[in-house]
């Protein structure tokens, strides 16, 4: 039934001023509008849900038995109501991120203890996926990706300076293999590939005006970046990732960088949403938090 919640509002109000006259005050309509909607109401129900005399109004029987129901109903609305209201203006609520696990360890990990003291009625929901997903079909709130998988139409903030990937291979690796001077040497190593649901990552290298691409050829491929490094450390062959990600492993020697000088910097991370119309502000406190300047 078209208006029957706005209806059935103003029922209950009525019904609970026992007054037409103070319910249409409380409602901030006329008096002739609010008479005009019970009558509507009670024709459609085929019922008299208010008994009315010139000098007061009272819930019929079958007014009371609605009521019983439609009270509590009509408090949980406005309860959920204010609820949704409260995370316009107050930080609060569940986020939903997709994130690559590489970027949840460098954006997210480091700042949530403090973000989680400065927001403690904010959840985050963090799914981990390498791939660009479409937010509102994935009923996600934002996502973290590479600036050049982002969907143009997207808000999108810098939450990390530039990066710069990594292309390495153990100590062990190198006494057996000699090491590559030139992209075009790949062909003759093992390298372990990264792969994306919708195929393996192709290696892009840049020298000066030079660019070209690489398909890894090896034993194993994974969609883990951590699984990658692991298979390097084995000695399994030669793999990429962030550089960021293993200057703690090439410090300590159990990593050796190659192909340096093929391998130039690229925007890095960015938090992406789709509108800031109607922001919610635990979205907001997030994007505070992320960005890079924060």
């Amino acid at each position: 039934m078209k208006n029957d919640l706005g209806e059935l509002s103003a029922f209950a109000i009525v019904a609970e001023e026992r007054n037409f006259t103070r319910a249409a005050a409380r409602l901030g309509i006329s008096q002739s509008a609010l008479s005009h909607s019970i009558r509507g109401l009670e024709k459609r129900l085929g019922l008299q849900l208010l008994a009315r005399t010139t000098r007061s109004v009272a819930p019929t029987a079958a007014g009371s038995t609605l009521l019983l129901e439609l009270a509590p109903a009509l408090e949980r609305i406005e309860q959920a109501l204010a609820e949704t209201r409260k995370q316009k203006d107050t930080p609060s609520g569940r986020i939903r991120l997709i994130i690559p696990r590489t970027a949840t360890k460098a954006v997210i990990v480091p700042k949530l203890a403090q973000f989680a003291r400065s927001y403690p009625e904010i959840v985050l929901e963090v799914t981990s996926s390498n791939d660009p997903v479409d937010l509102v079909a994935g009923e996600y709130d934002a996502g973290v990706q590479l600036g050049e998988f982002i969907q143009k139409d997207m808000i999108a903030v810098r939450v990390t300076r530039e990066l710069r990937l990594a292309v390495v291979g153990s100590p062990e690796y190198f006494k057996l293999n000699s090491i590559p001077k030139h992209p075009q040497d790949l062909k003759d190593h093992s390298c372990i590939g990264f792969r994306f649901s919708k195929g393996l990552y192709r290696w892009e290298f840049e020298k000066g005006r030079k660019s070209l691409t690489v398909s890894p050829q090896g034993p194993a491929s994974f969609d883990d970046p951590d699984l990658v490094i692991q298979a390097v450390l084995e000695g399994v062959g030669i793999g990429t990732a962030m550089e960021d990600s293993l200057k703690g492993l090439m410090a300590e020697g159990r990593l050796v960088q190659v192909l340096k000088d093929w391998c130039p910097s690229f925007p890095g991370y960015f938090l992406y949403y789709p509108s800031r119309r109607n922001q919610p502000a635990a979205l907001g406190a997030l994007i505070d938090s992320l960005r890079l300047d924060s």
